[in-house]
């Protein structure tokens, strides 16, 4: 059985965990965001068993179900209607599509346009799951919220710090950084020290019927789908050249939308005269001429960076930090921690690792953190 009601204990000793759900109060009211999945299910079951007065809340943030196998809405709401049933909890529906489309999916769209690579996944958590949800849940009632995040919060001396999950390869608090602290105060993280297998067994162990359930993949909204198929309904194509790094064109593409740095897959090249059998990547893109910039082999110089810049950095405790600093971070979700040093200059941050990063991408998030704690984040604007 889980303990949800152990012991805080300082930051960072080996092995620590934290106290992510505070003790109920009076039959504390928490509504649990149910995706209908494994992490959710467990964590609206501890929470029940812990004493909180729970109920579920299953969101619709897309509207568009074609009826085809990639929208799995129906069947993760059946699921979530499943569970709620075998713990005797009530199951709340909400439609925040116009929400998600306006605050999120506008954005995404206007990023690639602008030859970016957005993360709409954390914009989702900001501007759907610790914002409209959170309204929604407190007109509701509620007193907390949950999510089945691998992430810790620590709530002490009147401030809430965001911690990564205690399961390395689930820690999703890279989704989190751009969450502020006052937003996070009435959240709870169940699961955030547990790791997967252990939640798996959990959830067999209290017969949840979706403790085998396969765990979703891809961005949200567009499921197991081709994502360039996906991205055909909404933008338009714009051919253009593909050009080696000498300024060689070597191929033709339909749009720079469908490309990302460090890219391999479906660039349509191969068998260049006078070139080797090395694989191509993209290096660069260029929106003004729409042109497609790659570059062979693994470890060619092109793929790296030293720098990058970002414009504003999302503090999760809403203040600054004294910069310089030297600390850790993360480009990339389940990228392993890569030190650097972050300064302020007149147009934002620049941020200079240690060791030089491969495929660092305008419009993704650059997420800081010391040691276990995630500082916040910024989307990055340029790299060199």
């Amino acid at each position: 059985m889980v303990d949800l009601t152990s012991t805080i204990v300082p930051v960072n000793p080996p092995g620590a965990s934290f106290l992510s759900t505070p003790p109920p109060t009076a039959q504390a009211a928490v509504i649990v965001g149910m995706s209908g999945g494994v992490d959710s299910s467990l964590s609206a079951a501890l929470l029940r068993d812990a004493g909180y007065d729970v109920s579920g809340l299953f969101m619709k943030n897309w509207d568009e179900d074609d009826g085809t196998e990639y929208c799995t809405a129906q069947q993760d709401l059946e699921d979530a209607q499943a569970v709620c049933r075998h713990l005797g909890i009530r199951l709340h529906e909400a439609n925040f599509a116009a929400e998600y489309w306006d605050n999120v999916f506008a954005h995404f769209l206007r990023e690639y346009q602008a030859g970016r690579t957005p993360n709409p996944d954390v914009m989702c958590n900001r501007e759907i799951k610790f914002n409209v949800f959170a309204e929604y849940a407190g007109l509701l009632g509620a007193e907390f919220i949950a999510t089945g995040h691998y992430a810790r919060l620590d709530h002490r001396d009147d401030q809430t710090r965001l911690l990564k999950g205690v399961d390395r390869q689930k820690d999703q608090s890279y989704f989190l950084q751009s969450v502020s602290a006052e937003q996070l105060k009435n959240c709870l993280f169940p699961i955030g020290g547990m790791e997967k297998h252990a939640v798996r067994s959990e959830a067999q162990a209290r017969g949840l019927p979706v403790f085998d359930k396969k765990d979703s993949t891809g961005i949200c909204f567009i499921g197991e789908r081709r994502f360039r198929d996906f991205l055909e309904n909404y933008l338009p194509k714009t051919p253009g050249a593909i050009v080696d790094t000498s300024g060689r064109e070597i191929g033709r593409h339909e749009g720079l939308v469908f490309f990302t740095i460090g890219q391999r897959q479906g660039l349509g090249i191969g068998g260049i005269a006078n070139s080797s059998e090395a694989p191509w990547y993209v290096v660069d893109k260029q929106l003004a001429t729409d042109t497609l910039v790659v570059a062979q082999g693994n470890d060619h110089p092109a793929l790296f960076s030293r720098q990058l810049d970002c414009a504003e950095v999302q503090w999760v405790s809403g203040e600054t930090p004294q910069l310089p600093d030297h600390l850790h971070a993360k480009i990339r979700y389940r990228q392993a921690d890569q030190r650097c040093e972050l300064a302020r200059t007149e147009s934002g941050y620049t941020v200079t690792f240690e060791q030089p990063q491969r495929a660092v991408t305008e419009g993704q998030w650059v997420c800081f953190y010391d040691n276990d704690v995630c500082l916040g984040g910024g989307v990055i604007e340029a790299r060199r």
